[in-house]
């Protein structure tokens, strides 16, 4: 009986391990990985002291072997393990799946979140706190010297934290969906990217409750219904500085903070804005973005930054929003083939290009040498009778107006945002809508294919002393559809645009890059108005202090598009 025993726990330790290789197998045929090498040991709750006592906690996994490993870290404020709550499993499944392939894992929990001391002040304690970090790595006697950083958005903000002047034993970074200039992101186009900054507050309130008794509720409002429901209350409230009340059921001293801050030039923002030092960077950087993701032009900045200082970047654009799952898995694939080329040399899994974007509307992959393509400039110009066109339009072309109100603002419908409601959608509903001009292509009798940066050179007038004007661009489809490829936002204040002699302005809409095909067939159509609520808060039409306004001005706006006033689509095409 003993001697069956014995054989039947052998048996089942043997389907155990059985069902592990499996696994373990599975996720590299899936995620289209190579195989997982090396068994997995987890040391929880490592505490790591910074200079002030705060004690920061982190995990580490390594390979079960005695020899030693590179190092990954990844610092998150999003839970670092699976008892951080739902938030944490994604950490947890990303170490697990880089320890199998020979590296030592760190993740950690930033400062004040989850089980870290402090108080979590975004952006603010990220390079000290980093920098501490890496002291105690070099402490370890199973760090052999060699370090990479992985993560995504907030996770890939504090690998820039630690770029700066960093130890040349930091050999390896990948940012994706992130850049160096995300704190101030939310404030870029002089208007208040509501949308995604509200969402984010809500979000990192209530993970950070998840472990305290009492605090379901806070999880609940994760649930994306029940969330939009609450955001609508905060996305209508005047003023903007007490809508943390209506998000969260209480004040957020950060988000108060950074309305006495409004000047990207502000010293408190200098700090913290690390673009203009992403030319100090040593380490090999490997940048992974999307067309719909909320930081794509900070991605492209730093992409551009590190060309300009004589570095020579990875960078992935696909088809994604901020929180696509497929980003997430293209992210950790060019993470493994990144870290083993950087801190193994081993480059068999590097694509031959360095650049690699794909053209939505054509459905395909474009490897590159460098970013943008060499592309023809081509206009297109603001005709009357809605008409979008490469010829000059008439002289005597009367302008468009309309009115823009406010208390029912003009509506944002998809684009790039923090949410299931990012990506393209069928526009003509929002079209119909009396404060939104269009203008359109004739049908096209070739594919037009664009790739890179999009300008808009406008006229117009206001009869308010600040007004925003949204441009967006859309692939109109045989059957009717208006679907949106990128668009842009200009807050106009007092001292933006050129004045011109008849008393209308002169205006550049710095449009987000792209890269799309129109069919044949089908038209394009660039639309104009004076808002995308709730994407960007509304512009009240007054000169009140910025997040203070409570009183809200209708405006007229003027578009010309005339010989005199020649408005125009710039794009870049590239040729056939």
């Amino acid at each position: 009986m003993a001697k069956r025993r014995t054989l039947g726990v052998l048996g089942l330790g043997l389907l155990g391990f059985g069902l592990y290789q499996f696994r373990r197998q599975l996720f590299s045929g899936l995620l289209h990985i190579r195989p997982a090498r090396h068994e997995v040991a987890v040391s929880r709750n490592l505490q790591v002291q910074m200079p002030d006592g705060v004690i920061l906690y982190a995990d580490h996994y390594a390979p079960h072997e005695t020899r030693l490993f590179p190092t990954i870290l990844i610092r998150t404020p999003y839970g670092r393990s699976r008892a951080s709550g739902v938030s944490g499993f994604l950490p947890d499944f990303v170490a697990q799946r880089f320890a199998e392939r020979g590296y030592n894992v760190i993740v950690q929990d930033v400062r004040g979140r989850f089980d870290s001391g402090g108080e979590f002040i975004p952006f603010v304690n990220e390079a000290n706190d980093g920098r501490a970090t890496l002291d105690w790595l070099e402490r370890q006697t199973w760090f052999n010297g060699v370090l990479g950083m992985w993560g995504q958005s907030y996770v890939g903000y504090v690998q820039w934290a630690l770029a700066n002047n960093g130890p040349l034993y930091l050999k390896a970074l990948v940012p994706s969906v992130s850049g160096s200039s995300m704190p101030i992101s939310g404030f870029r186009d002089h208007a208040l990217g509501m949308d995604t900054l509200f969402r984010w507050i809500m979000d990192l309130e209530a993970l950070n409750h998840q472990q305290r008794s009492g605090h379901w509720m806070k999880l609940l409002s994760l649930v994306p219904g029940l969330q939009d429901r609450i955001l609508r209350r905060a996305f209508n409230h005047l003023p903007l500085l007490e809508a943390d009340r209506k998000l969260v059921g209480e004040p957020v001293i950060y988000y108060r903070d950074w309305f006495t801050h409004t000047d990207s030039q502000d010293g408190y923002w200098r700090a913290i804005n690390l673009n203009p030092v992403v030319a100090n960077t040593t380490a090999a950087v490997n940048l992974i973005s999307g067309w719909y993701d909320i930081f794509l032009r900070e991605s492209l900045s730093d992409y551009l930054a590190l060309r300009a200082s004589g570095h020579s970047p990875h960078l992935t654009i696909g088809p994604w929003g901020h929180l696509d799952a497929d980003c997430l898995w293209e992210t950790l694939r060019q993470g493994m083939a990144w870290f083993d080329a950087i801190l193994k040399g081993d480059r068999r899994g590097l694509r031959k290009s360095p650049v690699h974007v794909y053209v939505m509307g054509a459905g395909e992959w474009r490897e590159m040498e460098s970013w943008p393509p060499l592309a023809q400039e081509t206009h297109y110009y603001l005709q009357g009778q809605e008409g979008l066109s490469p010829q000059l339009p008439p002289d005597d072309t009367p302008p468009d107006t309309y009115r823009y109100d406010p208390h029912d603002p003009t509506p944002s419908l998809g684009g790039p945002l923090m949410s299931r409601h990012a990506g393209s959608y069928d526009n003509r509903h929002l079209e119909e809508r009396p404060d939104v001009l269009t203008f359109t292509t004739e049908k096209l009798d070739q594919d037009l294919e664009i790739i890179g940066p999009i300008r808009l050179l406008l006229f117009v007038q206001s009869n308010r002393v600040t007004c925003d004007f949204f441009a967006r661009l859309c692939d109109v489809y045989p059957d009717g559809r208006s679907m949106n490829v990128t668009d842009g936002l200009l807050r106009l204040l007092p001292d933006n645009g050129t004045p011109q002699p008849d008393g209308s302005l002169r205006i550049t809409i710095e449009m987000w890059p792209t890269a799309y095909r129109f069919s044949r067939g089908h038209a394009f159509r660039l639309q104009l108005s004076s808002g995308a609520f709730p994407r960007f808060d509304r512009n009240p039409g007054t000169n009140d202090p910025f997040g203070l306004a409570v009183h809200l001005l209708p405006s007229e706006q003027t578009v010309y598009h005339d010989l005199q006033h020649p408005s125009v689509l710039i794009l870049p095409v590239i040729s056939q």
